[in-house]
């Protein structure tokens, strides 16, 4: 019997609902592989919780910006933005573990019949895992790593939307996975997180998994090989509209 991969829409630090979506999963490490689709941390209650549950469950995560942003501000002190997490694992025994651990994750996942990025697929890539291999997240003027863990709306050649994402912006911007979804030829599914206002996607080759637990919304999980929804709602409202 074929092992299950399942993917995990953001987790921002909502350990409890995370560890009740793998109730409800009934997720065993003996027969299941786990790949939480980044955003492991940051603004919901127990980011450090998140980092070890993930860490003991033998998960694969790809990195997301708020992970990659925990990272940059590990080393370099003067980098601005909230470092309450970071305080955090300062304080935890394990916390140092837990960044290395952290720091090795990748930005993709691939397979044949699946494409993990947190965030975005530039619509240029012709082989997204070849691009982003061997990339350092750690680099913020790494064009092809910020369009990985940031983009929302781009046009054709991959532009970005100069006065950002919200509200959304007009022609010739569309979300990415609109060019994903017109590569007739490509098999896989992609699989995101990221997008929380926009919510659950799920299209030909397209499953958007970030629907807002850490906002109030849900966590949701897909199975890849039993093409299925699941999901559990957020116990309270942990931090403001995304």
């Amino acid at each position: 019997m074929a092992r299950r991969r399942i993917f995990i829409g953001d987790l921002q630090g909502c350990r409890e609902e995370f560890e009740q979506l793998l109730e409800v999963l009934r997720y065993d490490p003996a027969s299941d592989d786990l790949h939480p689709v980044g955003d492991l941390v940051n603004r919901g209650p127990d980011s450090v919780g998140c980092l070890r549950l993930a860490r003991a469950l033998g998960a694969t995560p790809v990195l997301g910006n708020h992970d990659v942003h925990l990272l940059r501000q590990r080393r370099d002190p003067q980098l601005r933005g909230n470092r309450r997490t970071l305080e955090a694992l300062a304080a935890a025994d394990d916390g140092e573990s837990l960044l290395d651990w952290l720091d090795e994750q990748p930005l993709v996942l691939s397979w044949e019949d699946v494409l993990v990025v947190h965030a975005g697929v530039h619509p240029q890539w012709e082989d997204p895992a070849a691009v982003l291999a061997g990339r350092s997240h750690l680099d913020p003027e790494d064009a092809a790593v910020e369009f990985a863990v940031r983009a929302r709306y781009c046009d054709a050649g991959g532009a970005t939307p100069p006065g950002g994402h919200w509200p959304p912006p007009g022609a010739p911007f569309v979300p990415w996975d609109e060019h994903w979804r017109a590569r007739e030829a490509e098999p896989r599914t992609v699989v995101f997180g990221h997008w929380a206002r926009r919510g659950l996607v799920a299209l030909d080759r397209t499953r958007g998994l970030d629907t807002g637990c850490v906002y109030g919304g849900a966590m949701t999980a897909w199975i890849a090989e039993e093409d299925r929804l699941v999901s559990v709602p957020a116990r309270r409202v942990w931090h403001g509209a995304g």
